[in-house]
């Protein structure tokens, strides 16, 4: 078997086209009979802003994501958050099954459910987190497998009324998750106002390798300085310097996940001109230097379970 830093590329952004564009998912079943397994030449990283479930029906898959290195095996699930870099590869020389799950989720909810769409934003919890759940309660995962398999019957069927099943059994799956997560989540099930946050929100995703002041923000809402830092903090849960430097740093592990660029030039990709604050800062959201991070997912070739791979 290759190494697993053999071909250590650039993000390819994927761009998903919905098989029905009024349910905003994609839903297909992957396959191979082939001897042939291992690390692939080139082993690409890709990300795309829909969330993603992975189920294995069949086989062993090898995934790798910015945490960790692990083999699924039949009966795993497990759940990618939006534009979260990762890559795969066939992990044994017997047949391989998986359904490949893609969904904008806020596209599924309504009015009436809208106030627990922020549990599930990646904006204040991210969805990796929710992994856990399957890890730790066999019970839920059998649940998810089963209903990410509806999911995709019914989509291969198409019988009447197929969308209001797969509407169905979509709701049913995030409830699952919401209902069994051991977190407290009251807080998020608040309409917490990120909607008029948005112009904000996007302003910083675009502007990352600039200078970013709050100044230039309040004029996009038309907020006072003062009452725009304490809404935002409010609505965020963390200070707009605080969100700002989150988001720099996410951009520069994207950047780091490359191996393309030094550090020095990462830091500058990202807008943080001071190399000890960016170390700094790197430090306090991964535990790790920006070099032991990049080394990390270069040299991981070791595999380990990721879910539990029994019930």
């Amino acid at each position: 078997m290759e190494s697993a830093h053999s071909a250590f590329s650039e993000i390819v952004n994927e761009e998903v086209i919905y098989q029905n564009p009024l349910l905003f998912l994609k839903i297909w079943e992957l396959g191979s009979d082939s001897v042939h397994f291992g690390v692939p030449t080139p082993w690409l990283w890709h990300s795309h802003k829909q969330v993603e479930f992975l189920v294995v029906m069949e086989g062993l898959l090898a995934i790798q994501t910015k945490h960790e290195l692990a083999v699924l095996s039949a009966g795993d699930v497990i759940v990618l958050g939006s534009s979260q870099p990762h890559r795969t590869y066939k992990y044994s020389a017997g047949p391989l099954r998986q359904i490949v799950f893609q969904i904008d989720l806020k596209q599924h909810f309504d009015l009436s459910t809208m106030p627990y769409l922020h549990c599930f934003s990646e904006l204040t919890h991210p969805l990796e987190q929710f992994n856990e759940l399957f890890r730790s309660n066999p019970a839920v995962k059998q649940a998810a497998y089963e209903l990410i398999l509806q999911i995709f019957e019914e989509s291969q069927s198409r019988k009447i009324g197929y969308e209001l099943a797969i509407s169905a059994a979509i709701k049913n799956l995030l409830l699952l998750m919401l209902r069994n997560d051991n977190r407290d989540l009251s807080a998020l099930a608040e309409d917490s106002g990120i909607a008029r946050l948005r112009p904000a929100l996007d302003y910083i995703d675009n502007h990352l390798g600039e200078r970013i002041t709050v100044e230039d923000v309040c004029s996009l809402l038309n907020l006072s300085y003062h009452y725009f830092i304490k809404y935002f903090k409010k609505v965020m849960g963390i200070s707009f310097v605080d969100y700002v430097n989150y988001k720099r740093i996410k951009k520069a592990e994207r950047l780091l996940l490359t191996g393309d660029l030094s550090m020095m030039e990462v830091s500058f990709e990202v807008g943080i001109l001071n190399m000890a604050q960016f170390y700094k800062l790197f430090k306090r959201h991964n535990q790790c230097s920006p070099k032991e991070f990049k080394q990390r997912m270069r040299s991981q070739t070791g595999v380990a379970p990721l879910l539990a791979q029994a019930d």
